[in-house]
């Protein structure tokens, strides 16, 4: 019944529009939708990501996610990234660099626009999915197919909040078997995302952050995720999550040091998947190269 699933899962994403891997502590992960975030946090930042989805149903997608990003001088930053997704038979890895310039727009906020240049290499493995016609064309072993691909975004922030507007990938990607049949089709995504953070106390030990990320992709379900986190004595963070009609989720993180950050998040199915696997986990580990020049006194949930 599980592989009855996955495959029904699988011919829904190569059917209509392929969305781009999914993150619960998205606010975290910024750099990896919008360029314009390169550079934002005043430090070369390290992240890296893993999240395994629908844990128990066989073939659920897998994601691994690293990069760095640096401000280089007043106004430039810098990033690259590497993000791997599996899921059932395919297998991606999409490589990317990132570039932004910002503009103060007062005296604690600054306006960034960001270019993206991508290279995505997609394969298909057609025995993990046992079709009962091995030699149809449709199922072909696609190894290494290689797609270029630019995006951009634009983001706003400062210390206490922040906006952004960004489509990662512009070029629409096509993957054809001999017959010309489309199996894999990677779809424009359009992200909004935005936050504020609040102080709940005069001392400044509370913190409070609601946060907003909302996707749009032809062909597929509007995707809204919305969370609130609470943050104490900037060392721990505890907060929940709802993605619209898709799970709610648990979130927690603690500042191990100033440089070191890890976070957890557990994510819960509220549709009919929920029958069939376990829940989702994710986990991350962000480091960040400071000074006594560019320390973060106040560290941010973003």
């Amino acid at each position: 019944m599980r592989k009855l699933v996955l495959v029904l899962l699988f011919c829904s994403v190569a059917s209509f529009a392929q969305q781009d891997a999914q993150f619960t502590q998205y606010m975290y992960n910024t750099i990896s939708i919008n360029p314009a975030y390169a550079g934002s946090r005043g430090v070369i930042s390290v992240l890296g990501l893993y999240r395994t989805q629908w844990v128990g149903l066989d073939g659920a997608p897998e994601t691994s996610s690293f990069s760095v990003n640096t401000p280089v001088g007043n106004n430039v930053g810098l990033g690259v990234s590497l993000v791997n997704d599996k899921i059932g038979p395919t297998n991606e890895n999409n490589i990317s660099a990132d570039f932004s310039y910002s503009i103060p727009t007062s005296a604690t906020a600054k306006l960034s626009f960001g270019i993206k240049g991508s290279a995505n290499l997609f394969k298909l493995d057609p025995t993990k999915l046992n079709p009962e016609n091995q030699g149809d064309p449709q199922f072909q072993d696609f190894k290494n197919k290689f797609s270029p691909n630019v995006g951009a975004g634009v983001y706003l922030h400062s210390d206490k909040g922040y906006v952004g507007l960004s489509v990662p990938n512009f070029i629409e990607t096509n993957r054809y078997d001999d017959n010309e049949t489309a199996i894999y089709k990677e779809q424009i995504n359009y992200y909004l995302i935005a936050g504020y953070v609040f102080n709940l106390d005069r001392y400044e030990q509370i913190k409070f952050k609601p946060a907003v990320l909302a996707k749009m992709i032809e062909g597929s379900p509007f995707q809204v995720d919305a969370s609130a986190n609470f943050m104490f004595n900037d060392k721990f963070v505890v907060g929940v999550s709802y993605r619209w009609s898709a799970a709610v989720s648990a979130l927690a993180g603690f500042q191990i040091t100033d440089s070191l950050y890890l976070g957890y998040a557990y994510d819960r199915e509220t549709t009919k998947l929920v029958n069939y696997n376990s829940g989702s986990h994710e986990i991350f580990l962000r480091f960040e190269f400071l000074n006594k020049y560019s320390r973060i006194t106040s560290p941010r949930f973003f």
